[in-house]
């Protein structure tokens, strides 16, 4: 074990990341587990992912603004595609999100076939590079996510039409997916809205922000001190933290 490599100056804006993606992804998630579309976030993650490697075949400047754009062009397609299901074929929106979700995962792998660095880039779009993030990204994150949570709370989405909650899912799954990858946003707007699915209101909210802190927390200060890939140490911790949200936040049954 190496405490030493608990430096702020490393973990500290990782961490950052990890609460500002929760800001918004705490809230969508609530939506995505309330509404049965629960694989909607890997789905739209792989395709933002889609649209990253794309502009990469292409021969973009590796995170410049136009791969941005190919990412949110990306995501965005694919919302007004599920809004399209939606309207047509309610019943089976959940298969066709899973079959788009492994279309795009496919279409990235063939993309990458003839890249010799493509099985790095492969893993940092699942797994993500938080403790690589620079306050750039932070911000422009930021930015981005405070304007999610005032369409959000403001109940703009509603608004917006069939299209208004698949574009703002869009637009926040892009925004964190090429910081934390495919794995910790799936598991930020997934594990925290399921351990509070007992709760109600700002009680819920509150539980489901406590789980993800902890878990952003204790995931970055383990992968530290034993030298493991972050990301995945966080999806872990954040199970650890969701269940034990979840069993404190058990009703007892009644006699």
């Amino acid at each position: 074990m190496n405490f030493s490599a608990l430096d702020w100056s490393i973990l500290g804006p990782a961490f950052i990341a990890g609460l500002i993606v929760l800001v918004t992804h705490v809230p969508l998630g609530t939506q995505v587990l309330d509404r049965g579309i629960v694989f909607i976030d890997l789905a739209i993650a792989q395709i933002a992912g889609l649209g990253v490697i794309a502009a990469d075949a292409f021969g973009l400047p590796e995170g410049g603004l136009y791969v941005q754009l190919a990412a949110v062009i990306a995501a965005l397609l694919g919302a007004l595609l599920l809004t399209w299901t939606e309207r047509k074929v309610p019943d089976h929106q959940e298969a066709l999100i899973g079959v788009l979700f492994i279309l795009a995962a496919c279409t990235g792998i063939l993309l990458l076939a003839n890249n010799p660095h493509g099985g790095e880039h492969l893993q940092d779009l699942l797994v993500g590079q938080i403790l690589w993030v620079n306050t750039t990204q932070l911000l422009w994150l930021g930015g981005l996510s405070s304007l999610i949570v005032l369409v959000l709370w403001r109940g703009w989405i509603h608004k917006l039409g069939r299209f208004g909650f698949y574009g703002v899912f869009a637009l926040a799954v892009t925004a964190s997916v090429q910081l934390v990858g495919v794995y910790l946003v799936f598991s930020s707007l997934i594990i925290p809205a399921l351990a509070t699915r007992r709760d109600s209101g700002l009680t819920r909210y509150r539980n489901a922000y406590l789980t993800g802190v902890m878990g952003y927390g204790a995931g970055l200060a383990i992968s530290a001190v034993l030298d493991l890939p972050s990301g995945a140490v966080i999806v872990w911790t954040l199970a650890a933290c969701g269940l034990i949200t979840a069993t404190i936040g058990k009703k007892p049954a009644t006699e």
